[in-house]
């Protein structure tokens, strides 16, 4: 399997809403290269890790001028609004019952630091909304490939950041994906998932 990126090692690996130093600017810029003409990547792994590679691509491909949205699919322990600093819900699973518009899940993020300059607009953030017992039945439904698809319309790039490692609800999300990749720390043995992989993303 191949290593797509290597994400470098900080005081704080978790993810601070909008902001990324220089040096993860430079690592995910360059994974974005290797990115380049796919409208949608879903990331998997342990959930801090896949969390952070998530929010860092999706604020580097904001902060290089893409029209990016960060969306969470991770409906059974969603945690991306609390690692943001966004309200709960509505979101993801509320649109998909048909609880809520499109307008009112789509959270603006206002960008900081480094790339804030270069940013066109904010990064557009989806979170996963209430817990759902049944979030694989949720995100194999006709609705979330609508919503799917009306993201790819209004975004350059979808960032997915996913289920757990393998089951229905990645096998969902991987079939509207372009890409798959897996973020792993150096040291771990490589994943054995019932889906095709793209690549690796590694982290000290």
């Amino acid at each position: 399997m191949k290593v797509w990126a290597e994400i470098p090692a900080g005081p704080d690996r978790a993810p601070r809403a909008g902001t990324l130093r220089r040096c993860d600017l430079e690592a995910f810029d360059a994974l974005l290269a290797r990115l380049e003409g796919h409208r949608a990547v879903l990331l998997l792994g342990e959930p801090t890790r896949k969390r952070t590679v998530a929010v860092g691509l999706a604020t580097a491909a904001a902060a290089a001028g893409t029209r990016a949205a960060l969306v969470e699919c991770d409906l059974v322990e969603p945690n991306l609004a609390e690692t943001l600093g966004l309200a709960l819900a509505p979101g993801l699973h509320e649109y998909i019952r048909g609880e809520a518009d499109a307008d009112r899940i789509l959270a603006p993020l206002v960008l900081a630091g480094p790339g804030a300059a270069t940013a066109d607009g904010p990064l557009v953030c989806v979170v996963a909304g209430r817990p759902a017992s049944d979030g694989a039945a949720l995100l194999g439904s006709e609705r979330f490939r609508h919503a799917m698809a009306k993201l790819r319309n209004a975004y350059e790039l979808v960032v997915l950041d996913g289920p757990s490692w393998s089951g229905p609800a990645a096998l969902a999300v991987a079939a509207e994906a372009d890409a798959t990749l897996a973020c792993v720390g150096r040291d771990d043995p490589p994943p054995r998932l019932d889906l095709p992989l793209a690549g690796l993303v590694v982290q000290d």
